[in-house]
């Protein structure tokens, strides 16, 4: 039997907009009530971004610090990952500055992208020499790397890092597909990545845009977990008529989790599968 499904709500990210999506939640409340609906319909781990009041991403610890108490507050079992991006910000002290957070805000998981990429619009750069710096910063702080995986060079890095000693276990990774200049989100692309990943790892499925459906589905029956969300999709539908909101996205997942007779993971199967203490 597959192990029960985890679900990674991906609320905000750093590039959409109000004008591109009205639901889409920017400041530390709005985040925080849409990661309470997404937990209700099962969500378990929030990927959390901040933005400043402009809507423009931000590196502010403090800005991360309301937003992961808020949530802390109103779901305290959730899993909680913060971003080290570099789409927007490519200094070791702005990638790193929700990695400062402490005491009952330090958060689980923080994402870590193995490499650079091109966006459609824009680069998002990863030296060698960052990826390691915030791998270190992670392990220091007894924080979980999210590793990000866009293209098969990635997951192949990611090996390298583990020979080194730079990675330890254990090993989560969000495979994300779909996007521009990224990885096509095809099964097979899909299968080869999962092929390739090292023995024992907890992997999700992501597709990007009109492509999340696809990929949440391949997740939920190859015994893989998923990541939906703002973030990735700003539509149900593949015409974009109807705009998502990140508690339908989850709800879908669900759904998808129901057809497939593969329950949805409880918070501490979630952090065992995670390889988190509980």
């Amino acid at each position: 039997m597959p192990a029960p499904l985890v679900i990674n709500l991906a609320l905000t990210g750093m590039v959409p907009r109000r004008t591109d999506n009205a639901f889409v939640p920017l400041t530390p409340e709005e985040i925080a009530a849409d990661a309470v609906r997404g937990v209700a319909a099962g969500a378990r781990v929030l990927h959390v971004h901040a933005r400043e009041p402009n809507e423009e991403p931000s590196s502010r610890t403090e800005v991360f610090a309301d937003i992961v108490r808020r949530i802390r507050q109103a779901v305290p079992d959730a899993i909680v990952c913060v971003s080290t991006s570099g789409r927007t910000q490519n200094t070791f002290a702005a990638r790193s500055a929700a990695l400062l957070l402490d005491g009952d805000l330090k958060p689980d998981l923080a994402s870590l992208t193995l490499g650079s990429l091109n966006f459609p619009q824009q680069a998002s750069i990863t030296s060698p020499e960052m990826i390691q710096q915030l791998a270190g910063a992670m392990r220091d702080r007894g924080i979980v790397p999210e590793l990000e995986i866009f293209d098969f060079g990635m997951v192949d890095y990611a090996h390298y890092l583990i020979g080194k000693g730079i990675l330890r276990p254990p090993y989560v990774f969000n495979l994300l597909l779909g996007s521009l200049g990224m990885l096509a989100a095809t099964p097979l692309n899909l299968a080869l990545l999962v092929e390739r990943l090292p023995a024992g790892s907890f992997w999700g499925a992501a597709g990007i845009g009109r492509f999340q459906f696809s990929m949440n589905a391949l997740g939920v029956v190859m015994g893989g977990h998923i990541r939906t969300g703002l973030e990735d999709a700003l539509y149900m539908d593949v015409e974009k008529r109807d705009l998502a909101t990140n508690e339908r996205l989850v709800q879908r997942v669900a759904h998808l989790s129901t057809a497939a007779e593969r329950p949805l993971a409880s918070f501490a199967q979630a952090r065992a599968l995670l390889g988190l203490a509980p």
